[in-house]
């Protein structure tokens, strides 16, 4: 396994976007191939961007979640994005800097190019929605120098996401996202409204007793999918508070609140959705 940190170019700073001077990073679970086995293997990547509030990055859905994916064959990188303070869309770039990374080292990592799957929890679903729906735009183009092409998913992994803006918001995670930017509004980190065709086709889930971040987010998303024929595998669970992770003792910790059987089947659902991806 290749195991490291590795720390991101922060390029958009010199171009005038602040966020507090963080030093992005990602954490490697790259797995190996064996002559044994098959030495020409080439397995889907999930970037998994932690939730948080963009207030902090959570260590529950992080680690667990990388090796769980190493669990089905595939590899797993950890974003750690920028947080508040910071300006929009600092922690979008540092996204991107993260999917470059990955396909600029596709041969030696063993990543099949066509499943690079960028997913996240709560803000971070957030996040990895916002490179769904920004990926071929000018936004990022502005502050990168990179072709759409090098930091597009191939596939969203949206866990009970924050998506939308207004009564149905997390408003913590929305202001914070923003940050003191003087030049962008909710209206650009407004998901919902954004969704177009060449978003990448989406797996979602999310459950109905979800307090803090309320399943309308999700809904209004899978909505906008469906308007525009992208391909959506949404699942509601009846039960369940927000910030489930895996749904069970591993990621539970004192969240006592955090084991919930009948969501813990959302990683074998995901693996599935994942194999059969064109």
């Amino acid at each position: 396994m290749i195991h490291e940190k590795i720390e991101l170019p922060v390029q958009y700073r010199e171009k005038g976007i602040k966020n507090n001077n963080f030093i992005p990073y990602i954490k490697t679970y790259i797995l190996d191939n064996y002559q044994e086995i098959d030495m020409q293997r080439r397995r889907p990547t999930i970037v998994i961007c932690p939730g948080g509030g963009y207030e902090i990055v959570s260590d529950r859905e992080a680690e667990a979640v990388a090796i769980k994916m190493n669990s089905y064959g595939f590899n797993a990188v950890i974003l750690w994005y920028s947080i508040k303070p910071m300006q929009f869309p600092a922690s979008l770039l540092d996204l991107c800097e993260a999917v470059h990374y990955i396909r600029e080292r596709a041969k030696e990592w063993h990543v099949d190019e066509n499943k690079v799957i960028v997913g996240g929890f709560s803000a971070g679903g957030h996040l990895a929605a916002s490179l769904g729906v920004y990926w071929n735009k000018s936004l990022i183009q502005k502050f990168l120098p990179y072709t759409a092409d090098s930091i597009k998913p191939n596939g969203l992994m949206l866990c009970y996401p924050v998506i939308t803006t207004g009564k149905r918001a997390h408003q913590g995670s929305i202001t914070n996202v923003i940050g003191c930017s003087k030049d962008y509004t909710e209206a650009d980190v407004k998901l919902d409204t954004l969704v177009d065709k060449t978003l990448p086709p989406v797996y979602m889930w999310h459950t109905f007793d979800d307090d803090c971040v309320p399943l309308e987010n999700s809904l209004c998303f899978a909505r906008s999918c469906y308007e525009q024929n992208v391909p959506v595998e949404y699942h509601v669970f009846k039960h369940g508070v927000h910030g489930l992770s895996l749904a069970t003792e591993e990621t539970a910790g004192n969240f006592r609140a955090g084991v919930q059987s009948e969501c813990s089947v959302w990683p074998d659902l995901f693996k599935a959705w994942v194999e059969a991806l064109n």
